[in-house]
């Protein structure tokens, strides 16, 4: 297994929205960056922000030997809509020997595909958009992230059941199943929460548990 820096320099194919939130990200971590596309207006617009941007085609292996892809570690490939492009970058990289490969799939076959070329972790963000939303179009709930496991932490206004008690008396582990691991009061940042922590009407809060049990947690009265 290879050891992998936390402050590696990563490759980043494709600039379209998900490929320019994800280099621009990284670029506001410090990190270095390289970014690859075949369109020359969009290399040059990035020249500027991120470390490095080159024009090439990633589908080519002389090109990227040639950009030196292969010295990198971790490769992201957010290429767009074109899934023979996205199996050819990431076979590609994998026949490279990049330990750690990222990949956006549009769809559930295209994901079997990466993953069974050897890619790491494959990323499906509209879904994950689509799902993240229609979470949130409920209104109890402001943020929303879901884990692999079905295990979800949610940023939510307190429901009128647990307001001015403590945790532990408004029995939100047993009562509920989740679990209320933050507080923040207005104009505050946000606090660890104990059982002794009394919420009020105007707190934040973030719950933590199963996705069916804050759903439930988040519409109760």
């Amino acid at each position: 297994m290879v050891d992998i820096r936390s402050d590696a320099p990563v490759i980043v194919i494709g600039l379209g929205r998900f490929g320019a939130s994800t280099a621009g990200q990284l670029d506001r971590q410090d990190r270095e960056v390289l970014v690859v596309d075949t369109d020359a207006g969009l290399v040059q617009k990035w020249s500027d922000r991120v470390t490095h941007a080159v024009q090439a085609d990633a589908s080519s292996m002389e090109a990227l030997r040639q950009i030196g892809a292969d010295e990198f570690q971790i490769a992201v490939v957010a290429t767009g809509s074109s899934i023979e492009s996205s199996v050819l970058i990431s076979a590609n990289l994998v026949d490279l020997g990049i330990p750690q490969i990222w990949a956006k799939a549009i769809s559930a076959s295209h994901g079997k595909i990466l993953e069974r070329i050897g890619v790491n972790h494959v990323i499906y963000p509209e879904r994950e958009a689509g799902e993240r939303v229609a979470h949130l179009l409920s209104g109890s709930m402001l943020d929303f992230i879901q884990f692999d496991d079905n295990y979800v932490i949610v940023k939510m206004y307190p429901p009128r059941s647990i307001r001015g008690r403590a945790l532990s008396e408004s029995g939100v582990r047993t009562r509920y199943r989740v679990t209320v691991v933050g507080v923040k009061a207005p104009g505050q940042p946000f606090s660890h929460a104990t059982q002794d922590t009394v919420v009020s009407p105007h707190d934040l809060i973030i719950v933590s548990g199963t996705a069916a049990d804050v759903e439930r947690f988040a519409t109760i009265g």
